[in-house]
C-alpha cells in the first residue's frame, strides 16, 4: 500500500482537511508533526503562551487520530532535512499550502518544489494567477459555501514513530507561558467556544469593540483559526444556524475579512517588511526615537486606554480589534515611530498572530498603504465611548483605579484635589506619567504630512504593479478610497 506523509502546520484538525483526505483516498496517510526550532529560542517570534497554544492544539490532535487508529508524529528540527530525509521511506508527502511569508515562504518553495510533494491550496485563496481580485467575491463565497472535506472515518496505524515529546520541547526550550487568561489549545475547545458563540451572536455587535465587553463577548475564535483547530469554512456554516441577526452578518464579514487579508499577503509576501506603497517606504524612519517606542510597548504613555490595551495585550496575549487599531493609529501617527516595530511587537505577544492579517492590517492602520483614510484615533474619545466606567483602564492600569471617571480619559487635566484624593501622582518621580507628547498638535501635524503626499501616494498605488501588490479590487480603484466599514473590520461582500 502507498504510505503518505501528511505534513500538518497551521491545519490542526483531521476535519476539512484537503492533504489528509486526498492521502486517505490515495494510500495510506503518516501524520506527521515537526517542531521547528527557528520558532523557539530567544530569536524566535512567537510568545510562550502562543507556544503553549500550540502544543495544546496538538495535544488534542493526537488525541484525535489516535481515535482513529492512527497517531501523530512528532519530530524535531529543520523540516527541509527531515521531511526529505523521510521520502528515501516514504512514497509522497501531501500538505496543505499555507499563507507565509519570511522564512516560511522560502521554506515551503523549497518542499513543494520536490518531485514527491504535493500542496493543496481549497483555502479560499487564489494562488498562480496573475489576477487574484477578479471575481474575488465570488470564488470566496462558493469556497465557504462548498462541502468540507469529510474527515475519515478511520486510519492505519501510523508506521512513524515520535522522536520527541512535548514535554521534551518544552524543557528544551523553556516555553512555560507566563500570560494570564489564556485560551486553551485544541479542537475540542475551539468547538465549545464556536457553540457558545453562535448562542450569543445577537449580542456581538455591542460586545465588539469596548475592550471589557470583547475580552468574553467576542467569538475569541481567531486562535484557533490561525492553528487551523477549526477552518474558516466550518465556521462560516456553523455561524448559518445562527438566528439571522447583525450580530451574525457582522461576523460573517469577518470571515471573509480573514481570507481578504490572508489573499493579500499571497499575492505580495513583502507586506511583512515594507510599505507596499513605495512613497511610504522608510516612512518615520528618522523620527524614531527608542524613549517613546518602549514607553508605547509598557504602556506607560500618560494616555490611559493606550496604557491599558498595551498592558492587556503583554499580559494576556489578546486585545479586541478596536484597541489593535487604536495603538497603532497611536504609534505611527501620533509617536511617529515607524509601523514595522509595532507590527512585530504584535505579531510576538498576540496568541492569534497571523502575518497574513497582523501586517496587513498595521500597514492599514498607518496608513502607508495609501488609500485608507488618516484614522488617527484620539485616546480620550475612546475612553468616553467605550469604556466609560473605566472597566477596561482600571483592570490594567491599577494606578487610576480610585480616580472618578469623568476624570480618566484625561488625569493630567483632572483637579489636583482629585488626584491627590485618588493617590495619584502624575510624572517621571509619581505613579503615572503625564502624556509623551501632545496628541492634539501630533494629530495635527499627522494629517497635514499626509496630506501633502497624497496626490504622489495616489498615483503610486495605481501603477499596476503597486496595486496588484496591495490585493486591492477593481470596485476600490473605482473609488479610491476605503470606507469607514474597513477601517472597524466590517464591509458588504461587495467591497472585497
Amino acid at each position: 500500500m502507498t504510505e503518505i506523509l501528511v505534513w500538518h502546520r497551521s491545519d490542526l484538525r483531521p476535519a476539512d482537511n484537503a492533504a489528509l483526505a486526498a492521502a486517505a483516498l490515495d494510500g495510506d496517510p503518516v501524520p506527521l508533526f515537526c517542531f521547528d526550532p527557528q520558532f523557539y529560542g530567544a530569536d524566535g517570534l512567537a510568545c510562550d503562551a502562543r507556544l503553549r497554544f500550540l502544543h495544546e492544539s496538538l495535544a488534542d490532535l493526537r488525541g484525535q487520530y489516535r481515535a482513529l487508529g492512527s497517531d501523530l508524529a512528532l519530530l524535531h528540527g529543520d523540516p527541509r532535512e527531515r521531511l526529505r530525509d523521510l521520502l528515501d521511506e516514504y512514497d509522497a508527502l501531501y500538505v496543505n499550502r499555507d499563507v507565509t511569508a519570511r522564512y516560511g515562504r522560502d521554506r515551503d518553495d523549497d518542499v513543494f518544489a520536490w518531485d514527491a510533494v504535493r500542496a493543496f491550496g481549497g483555502d479560499g485563496i487564489v494562488r498562480d494567477a496573475d489576477e487574484t481580485r477578479s471575481e474575488w467575491r465570488e470564488q470566496a463565497t462558493a469556497w465557504m459555501e462548498a462541502d468540507p472535506h469529510p474527515a475519515p472515518e478511520t486510519l492505519p496505524a501510523n508506521p512513524l514513530d515520535s522522536e520527541v515529546t512535548i514535554d521534551d520541547i518544552e524543557t528544551r526550550y523553556d516555553t512555560s507561558p507566563t500570560k494570564t487568561n489564556a485560551p486553551e489549545g485544541g479542537r475540542a475547545p475551539a468547538l465549545r467556544r464556536l457553540d457558545r458563540f453562535v448562542d450569543s451572536v445577537p449580542a456581538y455587535p455591542g460586545n465588539v469593540a469596548p475592550p471589557a465587553a470583547a475580552e468574553s463577548g467576542c467569538s475569541r475564535l481567531s486562535a484557533y483559526l490561525k492553528f487551523g483547530c477549526l477552518s474558516v469554512r466550518e465556521v462560516y456554516q456553523r455561524i448559518q444556524s445562527a438566528p439571522a441577526c447583525r450580530g451574525r452578518e457582522m461576523y460573517e464579514s469577518r470571515l471573509f475579512w480573514n481570507r481578504h487579508y490572508k489573499q493579500k499577503l499571497a499575492d505580495w509576501a513583502g507586506w511583512t517588511d515594507r510599505a507596499v506603497n513605495p512613497v511610504f517606504r522608510g516612512y518615520n524612519r528618522s523620527n524614531h526615537d527608542p524613549e517613546l517606542l518602549a514607553a508605547w510597548k509598557e504602556g506607560r504613555t500618560g494616555f490611559p486606554l493606550v496604557d491599558a490595551a498595551m498592558r492587556a495585550l503583554v499580559e494576556t496575549g489578546f486585545i479586541n480589534f478596536r484597541m489593535r487599531a487604536m495603538c497603532a493609529s497611536f504609534l505611527t501617527y501620533v509617536l511617529r515611530e515607524p509601523w514595522q516595530y509595532g507590527a512585530d511587537f504584535y505579531y510576538y505577544h498576540l496568541i492569534d498572530a497571523d502575518p497574513g492579517i497582523n501586517h496587513t492590517q498595521w500597514q492599514s492602520q498607518a496608513g502607508v498603504v495609501g488609500v485608507h483614510p488618516v484614522r488617527v484615533y484620539d485616546p480620550a474619545k475612546q475612553v468616553r465611548e467605550y469604556d466609560p466606567d473605566g472597566e477596561f483602564v482600571c483592570e490594567y492600569v491599577p494606578e487610576l483605579a480610585a480616580l472618578p471617571d469623568a476624570h480618566l480619559p484625561r488625569p493630567e487635566k483632572a483637579p489636583l484635589a482629585a488626584l491627590d484624593e485618588a493617590g495619584i501622582e502624575l510624572g517621571a518621580d509619581g505613579n503615572y506619567p503625564r502624556p509623551v507628547v501632545d496628541y492634539e498638535r501630533r494629530a495635527s501635524e499627522a494629517r497635514d504630512r499626509f496630506a501633502r503626499l497624497s496626490d504622489r501616494a495616489r498615483e503610486a498605488i495605481e501603477t499596476p504593479t503597486v496595486w496588484r501588490r496591495a490585493s486591492l479590487s477593481r470596485n476600490r480603484r473605482e473609488q479610491l478610497r476605503e470606507t469607514d466599514a474597513e477601517a472597524d473590520g466590517q464591509a458588504s461582500l461587495d467591497d472585497f
